[in-house]
């Protein structure tokens, strides 16, 4: 059995801790407030991702680090490059290969779809920089790394677009309001499958230094709504469209940059991840369930 280190108890974070030690794995699940997670041989450790010094302490003898962490939106180009640079020295420190939790940013706005781990990267938005530069620090340092990029996320406690514009309407049985055009398709990721993506990737073989994307589904927004309006035995509410004048009214400003995601079709090509890795995408029904629970 390994011994592994997760930074970052979100979502992704926590499952991927419960899966490894689901196998028998000894587990350090790390983020500033860590909170407890009753799964087989993990240990919760508030850590400041950012002291490369007690990280690695922690990190002593691990097999890999995982990066989950996640800063505020607002704050992506100032947090996240201390982050992951504390995370990448304590990988070095201790000779752990290195994990990267990705998304979709780095591509740029002009890619076509659907997209490919290969693609060059062609950030148009400060968020989208922020995430290749991250990524660019991993593929610097002296252990193998790997990206897993996923698009926007569905499931429990995932704070991403849709729970946090569309889901709360929702849930009031009231109109929903939402960014771009409704009717295009648009991948949705699961974070369990983030995790599952993860792990399956922390074994791969072959030549490291790559990206792998997470198996996704796809639907367009109007078609998401329907599903969770079945979901949750109500009619199918009228689906507005917001502006950037409403995103910064609502206080949501931060979205403004990243609204061509919804603009056009953002499909996900992760035909890498299925055959090298094993992996395929939980059902969207499946999705809309964990989200809901």
């Amino acid at each position: 059995m390994s011994h592994y280190v997760i930074v970052g108890a979100g979502p992704v974070g926590r499952e991927t801790a419960r899966l490894l030690a689901e196998e028998g794995h000894s587990v350090i699940l790390t983020s500033r407030n860590a909170g407890s997670l009753d799964a087989g041989d993990v240990r919760t450790v508030s850590c400041d991702a950012t002291d490369a010094a007690k990280l690695a302490a922690l990190g002593k003898g691990a097999d890999a680090i995982f990066m989950c962490a996640m800063a505020a939106y607002h704050r992506w180009p100032t947090d996240f490059f201390p982050i992951m640079d504390g995370t990448v020295k304590a990988a070095e420190q201790v000779g752990a290969k290195l994990l990267v939790v990705g998304n979709l940013y780095g591509y740029g706005a002009a890619a076509a779809s659907p997209l490919t781990p290969e693609l060059e990267p062609d950030p148009t938005s400060r968020k989208g920089t922020t995430r290749h530069i991250m990524w660019q620090r991993a593929l610097r340092s002296n252990v193998p790394a790997i990206e897993v990029r996923a698009s926007d996320y569905l499931g429990k406690d995932a704070v991403a677009y849709f729970s946090l514009l569309a889901l709360p309407s929702l849930l009031r049985n009231e109109p929903v309001s939402f960014l771009g055009d409704p009717d295009v398709a648009h991948a949705w990721t699961f974070t369990k499958d983030t995790a599952r993506t993860l792990i399956a990737a922390s074994r791969f073989t072959g030549e490291w230094g790559r990206a792998f994307h997470v198996p996704s589904q796809s639907a367009s927004v109007r078609e998401l709504v329907r599903r969770f309006a079945v979901a949750l035995k109500i009619d199918v509410p009228d689906l507005l469209r917001l502006t950037a004048t409403d995103l910064e009214r609502i206080g949501f400003g931060e979205g403004i940059e990243m609204a061509y995601l919804f603009e056009k079709p953002l499909l996900l090509d992760a035909g890498e991840t299925e055959k090298l890795l094993g992996v395929t995408a939980s059902s969207l029904d499946t999705m809309v369930r964990d989200t809901l629970s």
